[in-house]
């Protein structure tokens, strides 16, 4: 239960923040879910809308809360998670980027894919083959891809069912980004194709498969870069 915090003035922002957490975690609300508005979290927790408000901002500033504009407040999409937690962004050689973070990926990936294979579920399988067929659909169309591309990894990483799988998915976030943005479309029906193997070795729940299927994937995404870097075709 929510207590009342109206006894202590002091740092009173920051304790009504953790209890704005507290309630989102009772609640169970997930990423996009929508808090109550300002009124009633002020009448529940008994404070100011002005310590609300303060409130929320603490959290913004966190990552866990968004405020869209005419609509209220959200959870953020990784909550808690800023979008470049390890400043990769400033990153001012993408060739040596790009490489490096194909050698993390495959340092993780295959693995997440092995446990996805070993715990996903019917639904959470068939919502993998969703997001593969809208990746394969952009690809034939020549379309960008890059986000269903992402959503593709981000729900493999859900499958596995380990808490902290999903808190790296920023990380490989992006790498899909640089990869993209230093091989446009170059590799798009290969990814289809890999994309497909990493799918049916989950839905048959083959470990084995699963990972030799991530790691092919990524694997050709690496060779790719490796060449556009000897050619010098990524600035």
């Amino acid at each position: 239960m929510l207590e009342s915090l109206n006894d202590n003035k002091t740092l009173l922002p920051q304790r009504v923040s953790d209890q704005i957490v507290k309630l989102i975690t009772q609640r169970q609300l997930k990423a996009g879910d929508k808090l109550p508005n300002e009124f009633e979290m002020a009448q529940q927790l008994s404070v100011g809308r002005g310590t609300i408000r303060e409130a929320v901002k603490i959290l913004v500033s966190r990552n866990i809360l968004e405020i869209r504009r005419g609509r209220g407040t959200f959870v953020c999409r990784h909550p808690g998670m800023v979008e470049d937690p390890l400043g990769l962004a400033f990153e001012a050689d993408k060739k040596s980027l790009a490489l490096d973070l194909c050698e993390v990926r495959l340092m993780i990936e295959p693995e997440i894919a092995a446990l996805a294979a070993r715990r996903g579920t019917p639904e959470e399988i068939r919502k993998l083959q969703e997001l593969e067929n809208q990746v394969e659909d952009l690809c034939r169309r020549q379309q960008q891809h890059m986000d269903k591309d992402i959503e593709f990894h981000e729900q493999i990483a859900r499958m596995s069912k380990n808490s902290v799988m999903p808190r790296l998915v920023p990380v490989i976030q992006t790498g899909v980004a640089v990869f993209v943005e230093v091989t446009d479309l170059s590799l798009s029906m290969e990814t289809v194709r890999t994309h497909q193997m990493v799918v049916d070795a989950i839905r048959d729940h083959d470990e084995e498969r699963a990972r030799k299927a991530m790691i092919e994937h990524l694997t050709l995404n690496k060779e790719e870069i490796e060449k556009k870097c000897e050619k010098k075709e990524i600035i």
